[in-house]
């Protein structure tokens, strides 16, 4: 029986040297100081090494500081602390950018695919015309999964949440392609690399149909990466599925500005989990659970939530009554899809998606739709109110994403699933930058105890 996903050297000879091919992705050895800092502590002196990055603000390296002087640092979600050396995501939250290897976002969105933007987060930089075509020609014949997978997959019930389900699946992906388990070779790398990229829209709509019912499509590589997954979404073997550009180029937009952000919780857990050694589909998996909290990827199905709840209760014409609560400090009540954790200018994805929005409801005829108008309003009271201005509450790009994706006709439910797709690759890129660090270790926080010293167990006869 033929292998539904052939090893790489069957189906192209030798591996192409695309990915690493391009830049030292991982390895880089930070440059030198360029100058101390001095921690005074007990009448002790204590010299600390300052590096300077590319861009941002400058690095205090505290590695030595237990080891010298007994004491630990302190700073919970580690909202100070850089835990790595990274070349691929930048942003500056008070000038509101964000580049990807350099390239600034608005750039990538308006001028690429989103699989020149998955070439160039594991490669370093932008393909050219023929590594483009090899690259694509290369993921869209690996979209196929084991087709056990979908025996897996009916071992859940029909209602679980689909991110539940897909967690489930990536990490099951270790199962069925573990024919490449050495992840200290590059092309061990590479090959899981290729994998996940390829076959993670594949898993997202399979997931999708079971939740609904429907039989599974099979990808169609004669289409891209986007229309590809949108025909797996929303095809029926009943019915010719006719390929809509302008949503296809809406739905890559959103892929593209997901793809990644920095060293997020998602990221993180990746790392910290890659850094055990395991194999990437159950680093991969961990991002996807710690993508589908609230705070996090579950954000704009939250917005989109909230929407619809204000538009239970009276819409547009009760709009300021719902602005009333969310000001109220002794309310529950909260803004969702407005202000960013980093942003704290306008986030520069919020205005492409802006873009995107209008684009679409314009061409499925959404501009009266009373959900969209609502939201329009929301805005506008939002950056017009000085309440949320001197707060620099503007709304981010989940306000926008969710509105879009309810228009291509991607249930709520699937709005993380979608996240973790685009996310992949991000994840991977960050991944193989950690495990060809020669300074990457396995991540062990330490912490602050608070709790009781040293006591002895008393007899079972005597516990209050």
């Amino acid at each position: 029986m033929r292998r539904p996903d052939p090893p790489f050297a069957h189906r192209y000879g030798t591996w192409p040297a695309l990915a690493l091919g391009r830049v030292s992705i991982g390895g880089s050895k930070m440059a030198e100081p360029t100058k101390t800092a001095t921690l005074s502590l007990d009448g002790k002196s204590y010299d600390l090494p300052v590096y300077s990055p590319t861009l941002g603000p400058d690095v205090v390296d505290i590695r030595k500081l237990y080891d010298q002087a007994d004491v630990f640092t302190f700073d919970p979600g580690f909202t100070s602390t850089a835990a790595c050396e990274s070349a691929i995501t930048f942003i500056d939250g008070d000038k509101g950018e964000l580049l990807y290897r350099g390239y600034p976002i608005e750039d990538l969105a308006n001028n690429c695919d989103f699989l020149e933007v998955c070439f160039l987060l594991i490669n370093g930089d932008l393909p050219n015309a023929t590594e483009k075509k090899d690259f694509e020609n290369m993921v869209m014949h690996h979209t196929m999964v084991h087709e056990q997978m979908q025996f897996f997959l009916r071992g859940f019930r029909r209602d679980a949440h689909p991110m539940s389900v897909l967690t489930g699946l990536v990490g099951a992906m270790a199962a069925f392609y573990h024919d490449e388990i050495d992840y200290s070779e590059p092309h061990a790398r590479e090959v899981a690399q290729i994998r996940l990229i390829a076959k993670m829209p594949t898993l997202v709509a399979m997931a999708y149909k079971y939740s609904v019912g429907q039989p599974f499509i099979y990808p169609d590589n004669s289409l891209s990466y986007t229309a590809n997954f949108m025909r797996m979404m929303f095809a029926t073997p009943c019915e010719e599925y006719k390929v809509n550009p302008v949503l296809v180029r809406a739905l890559d937009r959103i892929f593209t500005l997901h793809a990644d952000h920095e060293q997020n919780a998602s990221t993180s857990t990746v790392r910290l989990c890659g850094s055990s050694g395991t194999n990437p589909f159950a680093a991969i998996s961990a991002g996807i659970a710690c993508l589908w909290g609230p705070a996090h990827g579950g954000a704009n199905e939250a917005c989109l939530q909230m929407l619809n709840e204000i538009q239970a209760n009276g819409g547009v014409d009760k709009i300021h009554e719902f602005i009333a609560q969310v000001k109220d400090k002794n309310s529950s009540v909260r803004l969702m899809g407005f202000g960013h954790r980093v942003y704290k200018n306008f986030d520069p994805r919020a205005k492409l998606m802006r873009e995107t929005c209008y684009e679409v409801l314009s061409e499925l005829g959404l501009q009266d739709d009373p959900l969209f108008k609502l939201a329009m309003t929301l805005e506008k009271i939002a950056l017009e109110d000085e309440y949320f201005v001197s707060r620099k509450l503007y709304p981010n790009v989940d306000f926008y994403s969710g509105i879009v994706q309810r228009a291509l006709g991607i249930p709520t439910e699937m709005f993380t699933c979608i996240f973790a797709l685009a996310r992949t690759v991000g994840w991977i890129a960050q991944w193989e930058e950690m495990i060809t660090d020669p300074e990457y270790k396995i991540g062990r926080p330490r912490q602050l105890y608070v709790g009781e010293t040293t006591r002895k167990v008393p007899n079972i006869s005597v516990r209050k």
